[in-house]
């Protein structure tokens, strides 16, 4: 099947062109190279959808932060994320990382519909940070739940100050989501996620740009680490 009868069969397309935002064919470039040589892989372009920012939080400084949380419980999980140009691989200062994913229960903020059990005044697991001179920015949220059709994942996108350069997500290891929702932690109900990477709508066409490097424990909460790289800022 390909993608969009994939996101048809979910309900996702009505209407909504940015929905179809396909991976860029760098996908199958070979891996980012190291900071500082001559250049790095574009980290792929994937869709914003199906549940993007509706209150326009990168031009609101109420939603800068680095603690996204709010009340949502489940494994804590810090995510380092490096935006670099991806012509010279040099890190990228003051661009602005905005990122949002589901709950524990696969729940998104902002969005209460037949898919999504949330409501729309919320604003959990979402929030803004501009880069560091080393081109970084650090967020402590938990780690994800999953719903219905996609693997685990966050949603990630690189603005010039509002204006967005690149659209992407981080993917993780299947052995880490096999932990998390192994029934250790009280906050993952819904079991495994029958949703593999290689399965994925998005990461299916291979995740080696996105896949995150992820560390630490269920008990002691995760640190999972991205490099973007932009080829145009």
């Amino acid at each position: 099947m390909d993608r969009r009868r994939a996101l048809a069969a979910l309900g996702w397309l009505g209407g909504s062109a940015w929905l179809l935002d396909c991976k860029s064919s760098s996908q199958e470039a070979s891996p980012d190279t190291p900071e500082g040589s001559a250049a790095c892989a574009e980290t792929p372009e994937e869709t914003a959808g199906p549940y993007p920012d509706t209150m326009d939080m990168v031009a609101n400084q109420a939603f800068y932060r680095s603690d996204v949380r709010e009340d949502r419980n489940g494994i804590t999980l810090t995510l380092v994320f490096t935006v670099v140009a991806a012509d010279a691989c040099t890190p990228i200062s003051g661009a602005n990382v905005e990122i949002w994913h589901c709950d524990a229960d696969g729940v998104y903020s902002e969005y209460a519909n037949t898919m999504n059990a949330g409501s729309t005044t919320s604003t959990f697991l979402r929030g803004v940070q501009t880069t560091d001179v080393n081109g970084q920015v650090t967020f402590t949220t938990i780690y994800p739940g999953w719903y219905q059709g996609r693997a685990t994942h966050v949603h990630v996108q690189v603005y010039n100050g509002t204006v967005v350069k690149k659209t992407t997500q981080l993917a993780f290891p299947a052995d880490v989501n096999e932990l998390v929702y192994g029934g250790v932690s009280p906050y993952y109900t819904k079991g495994q996620n029958p949703t593999t990477n290689e399965a994925d709508m998005v990461f299916g066409d291979g995740d080696t740009l996105e896949l995150g490097t992820v560390t630490g424990s269920v008990d002691a909460g995760y640190a999972a680490t991205l490099q973007v790289a932009v080829a145009s800022y």
